[in-house]
């Protein structure tokens, strides 16, 4: 092959695998403080499925399970410092 033609030819990468998120052997339960914070960002909010690397059922019931959680107050709708900072801004605006 031409050193000319070489040039385009795109490298091959060895890329690694990564592990999936979640085995085979976890529960999607929101009892399962452990599993579920792995997939919330800091503010507190639901990660995407691209992010996660999750399959449409895995994400699903990862969404229930932090839904849940969240209603039975094992987990916090929004991170503490980010309710701080909200109260301030909405207490600073009214002025009376």
């Amino acid at each position: 092959m031409d050193k000319s033609k070489r040039l385009f030819l795109k490298s091959k990468r060895s890329f690694r695998r990564r592990l999936p998120p979640i085995q085979s052997g976890d529960r999607i339960d929101y009892r399962n403080m452990s599993l579920i914070s792995r997939f919330i960002s800091e503010q507190g909010k639901i990660l995407s499925r691209r992010v996660n690397r999750l399959s449409l059922k895995q994400q699903r019931l990862i969404t229930i399970a932090i839904k849940q959680a969240r209603i039975l107050s094992s987990l916090p709708f929004l991170n503490n410092d980010n309710e701080k900072q909200f109260e301030k801004k909405r207490v600073g605006h009214y002025n009376y």
